[in-house]
């Protein structure tokens, strides 16, 4: 029972993502923050997509009480005023990291949710807030964590870490590929393309920079979430990966306290999303895990 809590806050960078990345860090005076939730809540792993001159920005809400997460949308016109907030999917098991893309004429979500025990990709049937599966997409015996989807080089490729409990102790960052977006999918023979807690699970929206593909990762070597590095692809073909990673992109002082840690940079357009955590120790934290510990005994019992 973990008695530190991160709590997570989401923020628009004024900056592209590609800027953000050859600087090495976000500028605290381009920002602007999405609200504060209540105690013990947070929102996380933000994705934007612009549509109709209005930013939308999808995010991951999770209550500690409940454990269970949802994916909300909030609305954002051209200067950042905030015009609404409504869920945009719920599912009974617990929904993060909502990757929105745009392919083959439609806009596309896939969210982590492993606890699903599938990946399923969701197509718009009315944008933002209503979503139908499109298909499920088969990664073999791996449950894919925070899958990143990216179309390169005349291929759809498919950036994750599998899903294993007990969790391995060093992370591992798998790739599977496919012609179509809805697959077939094949898992990289390579698999995993890379053993690393500082740079294997996804964070953002992969790009093209200088003629390389860069993908966000976490690094996760201290903490959970500790600080997102570039991962460059010097080859990323069927047959070969070849990776390395940069330096952790810099989070300004002026964040404080939300400065322990950042696991989601992604690109929308002119402008990126973030997020970026605090931990929080206090006997409202401990209370809220011993009733919910009780609850699950008394369950038991029943």
């Amino acid at each position: 029972m973990g008695l530190r809590k991160d709590i997570w806050r989401v923020g628009i960078s004024d900056a592209p993502l590609d800027a953000i990345i050859e600087e090495g860090g976000v500028k605290a005076e381009t920002v602007t923050w999405l609200p504060e939730l209540k105690s013990f809540q947070f929102m996380a792993d933000p994705f934007g997509f612009w549509k109709d001159n209005l930013l939308y920005i999808f995010v991951e809400t999770y209550d500690y009480r409940t454990r269970h997460g949802i994916i909300e949308v909030f609305v954002y016109d051209e200067r950042f005023n905030l015009l609404g907030r409504r869920v945009a999917l719920s599912e009974p098991w617990h929904l993060s990291y909502p990757y929105v893309f745009e392919a083959d004429g439609e806009i596309w979500m896939l969210p982590e949710a492993y606890h699903s025990g599938k990946l399923t990709l969701y197509r718009a049937a009315s944008f933002p807030d209503a979503w139908e599966p499109a298909c499920v997409i088969d990664l073999g015996p791996d449950v894919a964590v925070d899958g990143t989807p990216f179309f390169h080089d005349g291929l759809w490729w498919l950036f994750y870490t599998p899903a294993s409990k007990p969790p391995k102790p060093v992370g591992e960052l798998h790739l599977a590929y496919a012609e179509q977006l809805t697959g077939p999918w094949t898992r990289h023979p390579n698999n995993p393309v890379r053993f690393d807690s500082a740079s294997t699970r996804p964070g953002g929206t992969p790009r093209v920079l200088n003629g390389r593909v860069m993908l966000p990762v976490q690094d996760c070597s201290w903490t959970y979430g500790g600080a997102i590095r570039p991962l460059w692809f010097e080859a990323l073909t069927p047959d070969r990966v070849v990776t390395h990673a940069g330096p952790k992109v810099r989070i300004p002082e002026q964040f404080a306290p939300y400065t322990e840690g950042m696991h989601t940079l992604s690109a929308a357009g002119s402008v990126t999303v973030f997020d970026v955590k605090r931990t929080e120790l206090s006997a409202h934290g401990l209370s809220i895990e011993l009733i919910r510990e009780s609850k699950k005994f008394l369950q038991k019992k029943c």
